[in-house]
């Protein structure tokens, strides 16, 4: 074997025994019980560690240098990927909402997508769009009550000032 097996744990028996039993994830729980294995010296080499913990030996070993470089919070620590950036931009969303928030808002999905395109030269899909504002900004657009035609003002000032509750 090319490195030398040589870890050692600097935190006590019952602080890791502790931390194993209030472990969450099946993740934590493998490198406590690796560390313990090794606390309490019951594996030689790292071979064995990794036949026990069922993983590959690279793997043992790549955990072991997290924990000699950054201890026990480095070995826990899970690192998920950031993911895919959005298709609209946070200063964007930002104009998006405030605009969305006026009085006169939007009258229509199409017509965001036309703001959009116009302003800020994004090009989206109408489903996308609908997906960003009722359900991640959980905004709703502005659509005034219908009102009929033959509707007469008057006639409805003058009942608005007779009626009584």
């Amino acid at each position: 074997m090319g490195n030398s097996f040589q870890v050692e744990v600097s935190e006590s028996r019952e602080e890791l025994q502790h931390r194993l039993r209030h472990a969450v994830t099946g993740t934590t729980k493998e490198r406590l019980q690796m560390l313990y294995w090794l606390k309490v010296g019951a594996i030689a080499t790292r071979q064995e560690l990794s036949q026990r913990l069922e993983r590959d030996e690279s793997t043992v070993y790549r955990w072991l240098q997290r924990y000699k470089i950054g201890g026990i919070n480095e070995l826990l620590e899970v690192k998920t990927p950031p993911g895919k950036s959005g298709l609209i931009p946070a200063k964007v969303m930002d104009k998006l909402t405030q605009r969305l928030r006026q009085p006169e808002g939007f009258k229509s999905y199409s017509q965001i997508q036309e703001w959009l395109t116009q302003e800020y030269q994004i090009v989206a899909a109408y489903k996308t769009i609908h997906k960003i504002v009722r359900y991640k900004l959980n905004a709703k657009l502005k659509v005034p009550r219908p009102r009929s035609a033959k509707a007469k003002p008057e006639v409805q000032e003058a009942f608005k000032k007779n009626f009584q509750i």
